[in-house]
């Protein structure tokens, strides 16, 4: 066996995702993975962007970013509660992501996430990961 690092075809990817769908068939569940992207823009100027995507019943949050020209308005508060209220009664147990200690951990406590856990970076405390859930009401 040889194992090498690449850049999967298309032919390839196909056959990955036939076989996870067979191995989630025969456990009872669907992965419903599904990226999204949410802009905020006024007269076609990008603001801000969320990106993320659901799979199996939680939302991720992969990327948020407000245009420093436009931090302190409340648009990643907007942004967050856009993906919030698109997924909250579209069958979602939770949302999750990750920051940094640099970025945003007091932002999304102030949005209601509740920390799980840090990974300590012992080299650059700066890059401890924070790992947050907030879950749907109901749920």
């Amino acid at each position: 066996m040889k194992i090498e690092k690449t850049e999967l075809n298309d032919a390839s990817k196909k056959l990955i995702e036939d076989e996870l769908e067979k191995y989630e068939a025969k456990n009872a569940v669907a992965c419903r993975f599904t990226p999204f992207s949410f802009l905020a823009k006024e007269n076609d100027e990008l603001m801000g962007a969320v990106t993320g995507f659901t799979c199996y019943s939680e939302v991720y949050i992969d990327e948020l970013v407000v245009m420093e020209a436009h931090r302190g308005k409340g648009i990643g508060t907007r942004l967050i509660e856009a993906v919030e209220d698109c997924y909250r009664d579209g069958g979602y147990h939770n949302m999750n992501l990750c920051t940094n200690e640099f970025q945003a951990p007091v932002f999304y406590e102030k949005l209601g996430f509740e920390l799980e856990f840090v990974r300590k970076n012992e080299r650059d405390p700066k890059l401890n990961k924070y790992f947050y859930v907030k879950f749907f009401q109901g749920n």
